[in-house]
């Protein structure tokens, strides 16, 4: 009887974990995609509880103890503008305890293990411990405690590819039985230097794609895991971590125009900081006041708002809620533009205008709003940088060439709120910045948008 509720709840679990991914593919469904899937998990950590092979609960409840103490903080006090960081963290914490828990099995029962649970052991263990150092290196480039530029060396790929080709030959030995503890224990380290080796020359212009692919990692590390110990809501939930993952980083890579190849390989912008430096010496931005952007704002018809990143960092979402509803109060229309990889991580724009109200339907991806950019009489930039960069489809020589971007630079007017001239995660000159009917609103975000509603409501 226990036994069968146990397997129901794995059951109802992993239909939750399902319908959870479908609900977080579209904004005004991703909140209840959210509470399905912690229904989900709370289903299958009760169904886990009643399983009969469980011995002495005291560590079981120490371990939910610590888990909670650690969970809440990093649920409700990380900045969305932290948020990237913090699913890095936690995607070590996954892979962690699938790499614990390959090496406890390997070392209680290798002698009885068949061949295909040493294979999943094996590569749980070696996909696990890749993904913790991965995704600490990941989370130290976001937070900017390592150089979010890529740190290379000559042969530096020739070196990782050696080394992968070792872990390889590790990883049959330990299928095939041979080499005991030490040889599994070299695996474990192995993959271990990999995931540094790999993620160290990465940029941090990757890093998003990079803990995309991190992520599947863990995922495909927990399905392994449940194949070798026949839980099956540990097998359905890493594979669908897995492929989303690893879906969710092709989506990213292409909105990049980029390859998994050259993400991985490519030290994407160790050369541009120096081609940053001169590109703008001969051209001048035109700076514009607060009182100027405003009536120009006020009387316009059609308003396209594009968020960044500084947005996020500002926090400023609120304030372009009440920019938009005095501009929709005096008759004109407010619509936003999103850029698949604006911020730091997908779907970063849409969270933070959605916690300031803003409707879903206002919400325009890249496809959607770009044949209608040149109707817009303002675009008000608000903290991006490489998504609107023109060089991405004029310059050949750009390292963004060919990636996809919002086509801003065809409206009637663009108006852009910034601090200064700071190049984007790109390391490069942004073009837009310097055209004829670009003006630039230097400062704050939050702090412009201020100026802005008051100028307005003063007209």
């Amino acid at each position: 009887m226990r036994e069968a509720l146990v397997q129901a709840s794995y059951l109802l679990a992993s239909v939750l974990f399902i319908l959870s991914l479908k609900s977080l593919s579209r904004a005004d469904t991703a909140a209840r995609g959210v509470d399905l899937a912690v229904a989900g998990m709370a289903i299958a950590i009760i169904g886990t509880l009643m399983q009969q092979t469980i011995i002495d609960y005291r560590w079981i409840a120490l371990g939910l103890g610590v888990g909670t103490v650690i969970g809440i903080p990093l649920g409700t006090r990380v900045p969305m503008t932290a948020m990237p960081q913090r699913i890095a963290i936690a995607l070590t914490f996954g892979a962690s305890a699938a790499t614990l828990v390959g090496i406890a099995e390997y070392h209680d029962h290798r002698e009885t293990l068949a061949l295909g649970q040493r294979v999943a052991v094996a590569i749980e263990v070696m996909l696990g411990s890749l993904t913790v150092a991965g995704s600490f290196v990941a989370a130290g480039k976001l937070q900017e405690v390592l150089p979010s530029k890529p740190l290379t060396y000559r042969g530096q790929n020739a070196a990782n590819f050696g080394l992968m080709a070792v872990m390889v030959v590790i990883l049959g030995a330990v299928v095939a039985g041979k080499g005991g503890m030490p040889m599994f224990y070299a695996l474990v380290a192995l993959a271990f230097i990999a995931g540094i080796s790999l993620v160290l020359p990465i940029g941090g212009a990757d890093m998003p794609v990079v803990v995309a692919l991190l992520n599947s990692y863990s995922g495909l590390a927990s399905a392994a895991t449940g194949f070798a110990l026949s839980n099956n809501v540990l097998l359905v939930s890493g594979a669908l971590d897995g492929t989303s993952g690893f879906l969710l980083s092709m989506l990213m890579s292409k909105a990049m125009n980029r390859s998994f190849s050259n993400v991985l390989f490519g030290a994407f912008g160790s050369q541009t900081q120096t081609a940053a430096v001169g590109a703008s010496s001969d051209l001048v931005a035109t700076p514009i006041s607060a009182e100027d952007a405003a009536v120009q704002l006020a009387y316009a018809s059609n308003v396209v708002v594009v968020p960044g990143y500084g947005m996020a960092v500002a926090q400023a979402q609120h304030q372009v809620r009440e920019l938009a509803e005095l501009i929709e109060k005096r008759g004109g229309e407010v619509r936003y533009a999103i850029h698949p990889v604006a911020g730091r991580m997908p779907g970063h724009m849409n969270v933070l205008l959605a916690e300031a109200n803003i409707p879903y339907d206002k919400l325009y991806d890249m496809d959607e709003i770009n044949g209608d950019l040149s109707r817009a009489d303002v675009a008000l930039i608000i903290g991006a940088n490489d998504v609107v960069n023109p060089a991405a489809r004029t310059d050949p020589t750009s390292p963004i060439y060919g990636m996809p971007i919002l086509n801003v630079d065809e409206a009637k007017s663009v108006i852009v709120l910034k601090r200064g001239m700071s190049v984007g995660f790109a390391g490069i000159d942004n073009m837009l910045f310097y055209q004829p009917r670009t003006r630039m609103l230097f400062g704050d975000a939050k702090a412009s948008l201020v100026k802005l509603v008051t100028e307005i409501k003063a007209l």
